[in-house]
């Protein structure tokens, strides 16, 4: 038990991965209960939580589920720590979901304390990481993450009653920063491995992804802004509208009809694709065309959800050394994401009829998805990695044997 302790708290990908994974399951299956009981008329009172389960459930979503998810990857790839620093992280993240699960016991400002103390932890940590060893390209992840901070903030301060009523904007302020925060990360990462896939495979450079630094460069200055763009709403589905265009014409030129041979690459493509469709239908949801609800889901079970599934699975192979592709539940895992998102999105826009049960299909999904995560992944987040075979040396040449005698 020691060694595999020592092994999952020694590398973030493994502790933060591992707990994301299992949080998405326990909160789904926590919301899933408690809406199952409302649709059929037996009210369940969750008497611990101090705020409402609407709101507990999109809080542990976006800073709870989320913020493990990132964790995990900014303490891997951007500011990596071993040991005693990956235990604490953890500790504080998983102090953060215990207290808001028992916050009608316990003062507010201390359910504050303790779940805004993680992300908090994160960006000093990456502060002093970019401040001895500068790297300009990680610089902009602090934007993103002091928008989820003060995203954080603002909901603690709702339910603190020191600012009533800005929870929800709290709520699509963290949202949003994820969402400029997977458009940057995921347009540096998805044409990458796109073209290391090609290469792979032998096709020509010219039908690799090609370089597009003027869309990269709209696309990364769009991301910024689009949390910000709260604070003035009339510029919010304008700037959405923008990101949305720019990022799309950037995907486009990804080749993606040649990542659907690829588990892992549609996965990541699908995920960029949702945020693309998220954004548009976000915007025209501000201006009273469509269904906000639907969009928010959109962006975060498409997006949010579909593009951590895939990074991690990306990250988990790349650092436990194994070849670049996903166990078979895990590529059906991703599936199931994207099933999870469409469901959600026609209860809200569409099919209003079936509206209880289609996000009880959906939430099915999203843990389903999760557990066949951790049954692809467990051994690699828990294991040592693999000893690979050294490889033997070749034969001599029939046609070189009498010359090397």
């Amino acid at each position: 038990m020691t060694q595999y302790l020592r092994r999952i708290f020694g590398e973030g990908f493994r502790a933060f991965f591992l707990g994301a994974a299992i949080w998405a399951i326990l909160s789904g299956v926590i919301w899933e209960v408690w809406l199952g009981a409302q649709s059929v008329g037996d009210g369940i009172e969750l008497s611990n939580l101090a705020m409402s389960p609407y709101e507990w459930h999109a809080h542990e979503m976006i800073f709870g589920y989320a913020g493990a998810a990132i964790g995990g990857f900014f303490l891997t790839a951007v500011a990596s720590g071993r040991g005693l620093v990956i235990t604490l992280s953890v500790c504080l993240w998983a102090a953060g979901r215990l207290a808001l699960w028992q916050s009608s016991g316990l003062p507010a400002e201390l359910v504050a304390g303790m779940d805004l103390s993680f992300l908090l932890f994160l960006i000093v940590r990456i502060a002093v990481q970019l401040a001895r060893r500068p790297k300009p390209q990680h610089a902009v992840f602090l934007v993103f993450l002091a928008a989820l901070m003060a995203g954080n903030l603002a909901v603690h301060l709702d339910w603190t009653g020191i600012i009533p009523g800005v929870a929800y904007e709290g709520m699509r302020l963290g949202l949003l920063a994820l969402i400029g925060l997977i458009v940057v990360l995921g347009g540096r990462v998805t044409p990458g491995f796109i073209r290391n896939a090609m290469k792979r495979a032998e096709r020509p450079e010219a039908t690799w992804p090609p370089v597009t630094p003027r869309l990269d460069r709209g696309s990364v200055a769009f991301a910024v802004l689009l949390p910000w763009s709260l604070f003035v709403p009339v510029l919010n589905p304008m700037i959405a509208l923008a990101l949305g265009v720019v990022h799309g014409l950037r995907m486009a030129q990804w080749r993606g009809t040649w990542t659907l041979r690829d588990p892992l690459l549609w996965s990541l493509f699908a995920a960029q694709a949702l945020v693309v469709a998220g954004l548009v239908m976000w915007a025209f949801a501000q201006w009273g065309i469509g269904d906000e609800i639907g969009a928010l889901h959109v962006l975060g079970l498409g997006g949010i959800g579909g593009m951590t599934l895939a990074v991690m699975s990306r990250a988990i192979l790349g650092h436990t050394g194994r070849a670049p592709v996903p166990p078979t539940p895990v590529a059906w895992g991703y599936g199931l994401m994207i099933l999870s998102t469409i469901t959600r999105w026609l209860a809200a826009d569409l099919l209003f009829v079936w509206h209880d049960l289609l996000v009880l299909i959906a939430g099915a999904a999203w843990i389903g998805a999760f557990v066949l995560f951790l049954v692809g992944f467990l051994r690699a987040l828990t294991g040592p990695r693999p000893i690979r075979d050294v490889r033997p040396t070749p034969p001599i040449p029939e046609h070189m044997k009498t010359a090397a005698a």
